[in-house]
């Protein structure tokens, strides 16, 4: 809601699978994951995406704000990571950072 009510074109995926299909298939800017959805956790996604050439950054969402929880993001490939709940400014901040679109 904060990026539709922002102008943000949304995509959502309901798992980690249909997220991967979609990021490989599509023309995104950026690509949110989960870290923690069904089927496929936004780890094992995020190392799809990677070793398939998806060049889009992609912003790790998790509940855990743990230093070694954002270790590990990196480690799978994000190129950052926020902390849920998130509020709006610091998504939309970080959605115009990583998609190179600072007037966002």
């Amino acid at each position: 809601k904060f990026l539709q009510g922002a102008g943000v074109q949304v995509d959502l995926a309901v798992n980690g699978l249909e997220a991967t299909t979609k990021a490989v298939s599509g023309d995104y800017d950026l690509v949110l994951m989960d870290i923690q959805m069904p089927l496929m956790d936004g780890y094992q996604a995020t190392k799809i995406l990677k070793k398939k050439g998806v060049r889009a950054p992609i912003l790790a969402l998790t509940a855990h704000a743990l230093s070694e929880e954002k270790d590990r993001c990196e480690s799978a490939g994000c190129d950052g990571h926020l902390t849920k709940p998130i509020d709006r400014k610091t998504l939309l901040e970080n959605v115009a950072y990583y998609s190179g679109r600072m007037d966002a």
